[in-house]
């Protein structure tokens, strides 16, 4: 009878710390929650301060740059769709 009951309470001593375990995992799951959330936010802050910038000057030219480019492509794409709508209309 004693084996009995010394298996019974290994069983019930079990069945507590897997509780315990899951419990103790969701608060400390809970617990270094903003840890987790903030710690992306740091890095990225770590990071930017490791860019260099580039001047006033720089910015300026390569956004033109960019604005030109823009431009030309907005052109040649334009012109391939009028083309392409003066061919189907030859077609049909």
């Amino acid at each position: 009878m004693s084996e009995v009951k010394k298996a019974a309470e290994k069983t019930e001593k079990a069945v507590k710390k897997s509780g315990d375990g899951k419990l103790s995992k969701i608060f400390n799951w809970i617990k270094t929650l903003p840890q987790r959330i903030a710690k992306p936010f740091k890095n990225m802050y770590y990071e930017l301060k490791k860019v260099t910038w580039p001047s006033k000057q720089k910015l300026i030219t390569y956004s033109i740059i960019v604005l030109l480019f823009m431009l030309f492509m907005g052109v040649v794409i334009g012109l391939l769709d009028m083309g392409a709508s003066a061919l189907i209309k030859l077609l049909m």
